[in-house]
């Protein structure tokens, strides 16, 4: 096997590490090749901390400023994509870079840094905000709603129940919303995100409690927003979108509770109970956000001083007025996609109400939980015994609050830690976990997902679309897909284990775990 062959290009910036015959995509972003599946296995610098923390010392690389952990067993670390070990030592060499670059256990090669990956920076020692420690996807993040339905219930409905849910949420790419906004209105949600739609109906007041940040990143600024990007994202409201995108129905089975007190307290209180699962983002907004100032970020680098071992980390020191003005576009798109999700599940609710015949109130269709996986934010940390206002980067990686954090949580979690909804693979399930007070070593962050051990071409090459749908069925999922080639791709083996990845999060005592969630049926992107 050989390692990824990456490309990537931007307008008016050539950046390319081999010759292509084909061009790049019309938007000039980040295409890569994949001849063969990445090498895999650590680099013999690796040094075992604990059960489940592995670091690379700042010598294993020039221009390192702190060492580089992974938070893995040794099954996952044996098989650990290699690009992660090189991305995440190339994000311990950015600037203002506090205690330790971390990769999650689901970490597999990204964009810029791993997916998985969790850095923190001091604004004030020249610390950076970069796109590539975000993803374009801005705000991607998970959404888990309860109902007071049984699998007895729901079974005997379940085609009815997806087939309905794929008319009513678009799907794929380049799907267009059915909330109609103008550009001004779309300005006003870029800078009151979910809050704008419990003015508008799309949402319940109870339900902004249990958003992050209330479903609302201040600071928001949409003059900082491209036309470009405004265009792409101002009719997509309401959409999964693509890729590993979806909206899973699910089952809470009674060997599958593991903490019965605290799934009480968050709305799962039976077994056979059945939930939904949201996962998606900012769609082309984000995108959009993130090409415009990656571009800009190239470009300025020289006269702040910042190198950078790969293109890919373009950056610039927060508290520049390119950094700023990143950020202020980053918090738009965020916004944009804690609405994406809350008008969601107002369709959600709408199409259950339809099928049941029962209002969304009285089927108890709360929101359990709303979590971004792919942001910067700002956050206190504690330092070498200081208080530290950092921005935390999370790529791929879960915000995961403890107790200790009461103040920052909705009251109904004050005493068990901020939920954290990780997505595995649409044949195995996801889970429901908590925050602990020992994420508080990994800047309060964890893993989002099962991450993938297998890319989306390998998986393409490995399966059939139609015989996984088939197979699913039988085995008691069904599943309605946008194409089969897109069904391939998110094939349950292209996956890491998720009982192993949950295992190494909770042995490294950064989450704890609660439910594990069955599927029945998923609307695929």
């Amino acid at each position: 096997m050989c390692v990824v062959l990456k490309v990537v290009e931007l307008k008016g910036l050539s950046l390319n590490r081999l010759n292509l015959k084909k061009p790049l995509n019309k938007n000039g972003l980040i295409f890569r090749i994949m001849e063969n599946e990445p090498r895999i296995g650590p680099p013999p610098e690796l040094k075992r901390i604990s059960e489940t923390v592995w670091e690379l010392p700042i010598s294993y690389k020039k221009g390192m400023r702190v060492p580089a952990r992974i938070i893995a067993n040794e099954e996952l670390m044996k098989v650990m994509d290699a690009g992660v070990f090189e991305q995440i030592t190339n994000v311990a060499t950015l600037p203002g870079i506090q205690k330790f670059a971390f990769c999650m256990p689901d970490g597999h090669w990204g964009y810029g840094f791993p997916i998985g990956g969790v850095a923190a920076f001091d604004p004030k020692q020249g610390g950076v905000i970069s796109p590539g420690g975000i993803g374009f996807d801005i705000n991607c993040g998970m959404r888990l709603m309860t109902t007071n339905l049984t699998i007895d219930e729901v079974k005997p409905k379940i085609k009815q129940l997806v087939d309905e849910l794929y008319k009513a949420v678009p799907a794929g790419v380049g799907c267009k919303g059915f909330v109609k906004v103008s550009r001004d209105e779309f300005k006003e949600i870029m800078k009151e995100g979910a809050q704008w739609c419990v003015k508008k109906g799309y949402a319940w007041e109870a339900d902004l409690e249990n958003i992050e940040s209330h479903g609302k990143i201040p600071g928001a600024d949409p003059s900082k927003v491209s036309d470009k990007a405004t265009k792409r994202g101002f009719d997509q409201l309401g959409t999964l979108g693509s890729g590993n995108h979806y909206l899973e129905i699910q089952e809470v089975k009674a060997e599958n509770i593991f903490d019965p007190e605290a799934a009480k307290i968050m709305g799962i209180n039976k077994p056979g109970q059945i939930v939904i699962m949201v996962h998606c983002g900012s769609r082309g907004f984000g995108h959009q956000i993130g090409t415009d100032y990656l571009r800009t970020f190239l470009e300025v680098m020289p006269k702040y001083g910042i190198e950078i071992l790969d293109k890919e980390l373009a950056c610039a020191p927060f508290e520049s007025p390119e950094g700023q003005d990143y950020y202020k576009a980053m918090a738009c798109a965020a916004n944009m996609a804690f609405a994406n999700r809350q008008v969601i599940t107002q369709r959600i609710r709408d199409v259950f109400s339809h099928v049941f015949g029962k209002t969304a109130e009285e089927m108890e269709m709360n929101l359990v939980y709303d979590v971004a996986h792919n942001i910067a934010k700002l956050e206190t940390h504690i330092i070498n015994g200081k208080k530290k206002e950092l921005l935390v980067h999370r790529k791929g990686a879960t915000r995961a609050f403890g107790p200790s954090r009461a103040a920052e949580l909705p009251k109904n979690y004050a005493k068990i830690g901020q939920p954290i909804i990780l997505g595995g693979s649409m044949e195995t399930g996801s889970y429901l976990l908590l925050g602990t007070g020992g994420a508080e070593e990994t800047f309060a962050s964890t893993a989002h997902g099962a991450g993938r051990s297998m890319s989306r071409a390998a998986a393409i090459r490995e399966f059939r679309g139609e015989e996984l749908q088939k197979k699913m069925e039988k085995g008691g999922i069904y599943v309605h897909a946008v194409t089969a080639k897109g069904l391939a791709e998110e094939a349950g083996k292209a996956y890491k284990d998720i009982e192993v990845v949950v295992d190494a999060l909770e042995k490294a005592g950064i989450t704890k775990r609660v439910v594990a969630l069955k599927p029945i049926g998923n609307v695929k992107g």
